[in-house]
């Protein structure tokens, strides 16, 4: 958690924005910057020596700086099975040239959770989400689904609503 906070706050409203730090806020002018790359980043999760495979990604203003950011659900690439997502937040510098960067971790792999729907909606970021209820549940038959939602909300990410209902999916 701490990691999340710490990485959520490596994004900053634009000071050059109309001052309102929301998700309507808009650039002073200029044309509208485009989102970060999901395939330009290194993604900081730990496969073993396999690749990584971007599932899911959606774009839009999170901070209110007038420039999108990406949200990417990323997993090892295994081959098989069904390996846990994590939910990254990229966000691309001003200057020409510069790449994109993960900014924030909104679920971690640890979780052991897997992204099936990833949306950014008027500054939210929603995620459905399957899990299992205990160790004993086969992988292959996850039987929690959460909705997760997430908003740039003080300078972090804070984890708005996620309701759960364990059953069969």
């Amino acid at each position: 958690m701490a990691a999340v906070i710490a990485a959520a706050g490596l994004i900053q409203p634009d000071a050059s924005a109309t001052g309102h730090a929301g998700p309507a806020a808009a650039p002073a002018s200029g044309p509208q910057a485009a989102a970060p790359d999901p395939a330009a980043v290194t993604y900081p999760l730990d496969c073993k020596g396999l690749p990584t495979a971007v599932t899911a990604t959606a774009q839009g203003d999170l901070d209110g700086d007038g420039r999108p950011e990406t949200v990417v659900a990323v997993r090892c690439d295994a081959g098989s099975g069904t390996p846990p997502h994590t939910i990254y937040v990229l966000a691309q510098d001003k200057a020409p040239g510069s790449a994109p960067r993960v900014v924030a971790t909104l679920l971690e792999a640890g979780k052991r959770q897997t992204a099936t729907e990833l949306t950014v909606r008027d500054g939210v970021v929603t995620a459905s989400l399957l899990g299992y209820s205990s160790p004993q549940v086969p992988r292959y038959s996850p039987d929690v689904k959460q909705l997760a939602k997430w908003r740039w909300s003080g300078g972090k990410f804070r984890q708005e609503l996620t309701n759960s209902d364990a059953r069969s999916v």
